[in-house]
This record gives C-alpha cells, structure tokens and sequence, in this order.
C-alpha cells in the first residue's frame, strides 16, 4: 500500500470546489483521467452516503481493474465539512489482489488571501498493484479537470 499526495491552487472560492466535489452531476466532469469516461451509477452526498462509480478506458488496448476495459469502484463519505473537507473511503470491484483494499481519499480545501484556494488531495491506501507514479498522475489529470470545471473553463 502507498500513499499519493496532490496539491494545486484553483482560481475559485472554496464553497464552489466543494459543491463539485459532492455533486453527482459534476464528478463525471472532472474526477476522470484523461483517455477515459464517468459514470456515476449512485451518489449519496452525506456523511456515510454511499457512491458507485465507472471509469471506462476509450481505447479497447486499456485493462480495466473490474471488467476488460472498467474501472468500477464503491464506498462512503466518511467526514464532509461544508467548504472545507471532504473524506471518502473508497474500494475497487475487483478479483485481483494486488487492486483490492480500503483506499482514503482526503480533499481539504484551504482558501487563499488573493481569493483562491490550495486544493490538497490525499490517497492512502492506494493497492500495490498501482504505481504511485500512475496514480499521481491519474490525480493530476482529474485535478486540472477540477479546475477548469469550477473556474468556467
């Protein structure tokens, strides 16, 4: 197991990162890598609200971790604090043991004195069968995604 730490300014205040992180209309907008599609299947947006996500690879030459070309994983929020945090448990549907295991996941949004906001995302947890290179930069993927979601890009 490793853990991956990302972090990036975003050009927005705390309360709309916050509203994208929770909302199940814009997680398919930003929380995917590039060279992939989202699809949120349930999203229950409240302290030990359940979610079940798909992230689907566009070329049939990728290997999903649940099906040939999927990603699918479930979980809960373990801890929201409006505008500020946001703590989800996180398990990928899969056979494979080097994939499987609880993954924590903390966003913690800090909110900067020129009006933006240091964007800290945390993955603890992350399997053995993910190098953290990949996983690092799968976030820095979403991350730039975040950013141009909440700020109209």
């Amino acid at each position: 197991m490793s853990t991956t730490s990302v972090n990036c300014r975003i050009n927005a205040p705390r309360a709309a990162i916050y509203r994208a992180l929770i909302d199940p209309l814009a997680i398919p907008h930003w929380k995917v890598p590039d060279g992939m599609t989202c699809e949120v299947h349930a999203f229950e947006a409240r302290e030990g609200g359940k979610f079940r996500i798909s992230l689907t690879y566009d070329l049939p030459t990728n290997t999903g971790k649940t099906t040939a070309r999927t990603d699918t994983y479930h979980g809960h929020f373990a801890k929201l604090v409006p505008d500020e945090q946001v703590v989800e448990i996180d398990v990928f549907e899969t056979e494979d043991p080097a994939m499987q295991g609880e993954m924590m996941v903390t966003y913690t949004l800090t909110e900067e004195d020129d009006g933006s906001t240091l964007f800290m995302a945390v993955h603890e947890g992350v399997p053995d069968g993910i190098a953290p290179a990949d996983n690092e930069l799968g976030w820095q993927m979403s991350l730039g995604k975040l950013a141009a979601f909440v700020e109209g890009r």
